[in-house]
């Protein structure tokens, strides 16, 4: 990676480098013991000062993925850990499952009536939907940013356990409620100012990005959903056919 891909970022280049560095620990090209080369000929790979090596270094070091001896050289002393925890999935039914087996903790941080913003092939609006902004955490840490669009009749059948518990699996679950089409779309993004805040991540980092669509049998949106993830916690597996 050149200089240039790092001047073009807002982002410190000592953590770039670093995030570099790790993933190449990550993904098995420096193993356990590994000695890396020297700090003259990282820094002339990456275009970055001896003393930008020497922070990525020590940040590396400070997490347990390196050790620098004295007199020897830095060697690699540990992996970090895999973080990719939340699978993106291709069902309705797995997309509940998701939900009710992490059991986010979630903070509502807007509601009011604002309509979604639908292209013409996404299906007919409703009257009135209720909005929510929330975040959803696991384990204290932030991993996603979430603006529901909610039918508003469907939302007062239970206004506290929507407030309160994910959506998506108290929908599926009603039983005057029917989801004859459910459409997601993800694209891989960067975060802005604000999702960074939220999320606690570097501005411009990677997020992947869900648009999501749930019609009725009359193709009016019930639900509709952006969804902006941690790039960190997505992981994508799926099964080609021959």
């Amino acid at each position: 990676m050149s200089a240039l891909h790092f001047s073009a970022s807002p982002i410190p280049r000592y953590l770039q480098v670093a995030d570099v560095l790790r993933q190449r620990i990550a993904r098995g090209l420096w193993s356990q013991g590994h000695r890396l080369p020297s700090l003259e000929e990282l820094g002339a790979e990456f275009g970055v000062a001896r003393v930008t090596m020497r922070q990525a270094i020590d940040l590396l070091a400070r997490d347990g993925l390196v050790s620098p001896q004295q007199g020897r050289g830095t060697f690699v002393t540990g992996r970090p850990a895999n973080e990719r925890w939340l699978n993106v999935v291709t069902t309705l039914d797995e997309l509940a499952r998701m939900y009710r087996d992490t059991e986010p903790q979630i903070v509502n941080i807007d509601e009011s009536t604002t309509a979604p913003a639908l292209r013409p092939d996404e299906g007919t609006p409703v009257e009135r939907y209720v909005f929510m902004r929330r975040v959803h955490s696991r384990d204290g840490q932030p991993y996603c940013v979430i603006n529901i669009h909610l039918d508003e009749r469907i939302f007062r059948r239970s206004p506290r356990r929507f407030r309160d518990e994910t959506v998506i699996p108290l929908l599926a679950s009603m039983k005057r409620v029917t989801i004859a089409h459910a459409h997601q779309v993800l694209t891989i993004g960067t975060a802005d100012l604000e999702v960074a805040h939220l999320l606690g991540v570097p501005v411009n980092a990677p997020v992947a990005e869900v648009r999501r669509v749930f019609r009725d049998e009359a193709d009016r949106v019930i639900y509709f959903a952006e969804v902006t993830y941690r790039g960190d916690a997505i992981h994508v597996e799926m099964n080609l056919k021959p």
